[in-house]
This record gives structure tokens, sequence and C-alpha cells, in this order.
């Protein structure tokens, strides 16, 4: 399977967002990316909207409804969001829209933080295995892995996606 690459997706992304915002009458929106990948797809975005604003990142760790099973990441960082959330337009970026359970818990977390006017989500690759009825505003590409594949991206520059192979157990 080819992968696509993210700076071939990222342009249109940014155009398609754009269209989005403008669209619903929204023109100063905060951009939040989801550790870690999703804050790399983020700045990648925001460059590509030649925007200079601040990035919230959020590290929804604490709030995934596997961490009883599978504990806390070691590399567990602090959120940061250097806005309000309160009445506040969003868009929430991740790298990878999986099962959704990543952007629920993202949601959550935000909700913490205060009743935003609107949150519009952002992925650069949907997997399409959804076990919650959550869908991407603005999506890069979908791909459909066999079920020992998962993808993974580095950065954060250049963003690079690849393949991966889980082990049988």
């Amino acid at each position: 399977m080819t992968l696509p690459n993210p700076a071939e997706l990222l342009p249109r992304m940014a155009r398609e967002l754009r269209q989005s915002l403008d669209q619903r009458g929204i023109e100063q929106p905060h951009f939040i990316g989801i550790r870690s990948g999703g804050v790399w797809v983020a700045q990648a975005l925001l460059e590509q909207l030649g925007l200079d604003v601040p990035l919230g990142t959020l590290d929804v760790s604490f709030y995934r409804d596997d961490f009883t099973q599978n504990g806390l990441h070691p590399q567990v960082r602090p959120s940061e969001l250097p806005f309000e959330i309160e009445g506040q337009h969003l868009v929430l970026i991740d790298d990878v829209l999986m099962s959704g359970r990543t952007i629920r818990a993202a949601l959550n977390e935000l909700f913490d933080y205060g009743r935003p006017a609107s949150v519009t989500l952002v992925s650069l690759l949907d997997l399409n295995a959804r076990e919650l009825p959550i869908h991407a505003d603005v999506l890069g590409a979908t791909l459909a892995l066999a079920a020992n594949e998962r993808v993974k991206l580095s950065g954060p520059t250049p963003l690079n996606l690849e393949l991966q192979t889980l082990s049988a157990s």
C-alpha cells in the first residue's frame, strides 16, 4: 500500500478549512493540536494558511476511556491553551482518526475549560475504523488498513507517514 504524502494533502486541507470557516462566518478561530501528531499537523496547517497565531496543545491521556487498561504514557505533558475556550470557535486537529475515542477525550477535556461556540475537526487521515459517531469536517485522506496494520506519523519537519505491521499476540 502506498501512503499519501502529507505535504501533498496539506495545501488542499488548508483551502477546505479556510472555505469551511468562511462559509460559517468564523473569522478568528483558535487552533488546537492533539499531541503529538496533531500538533505537527496543526503547525503545518497554520503555515499553509499563513497564520501566526497561538497554537493550543492537548494531551488527552487522562481523558481516555482506556486509561485504566493501558496506564499512563511515559511522555504525558500538560495541555496548554493560551486562550479562552468559552464562547470561542475552535479548530481541533489530529493526525489519525481511527476509533474516535481520542477525539471524544479531547472534547471532554475542552469542555472542562469552557463551552466553545463551535469545534471544527480536522484530521490528516481517517482509517475508517469508527467506534463512535465522530467524523472530520476537513480530511486529508481515507485509508483502509488490515486489522494488523497501523499508520504512524513522524515529524514535525518533514511530516512522514509510515505503515506498521503489528505482531500477532
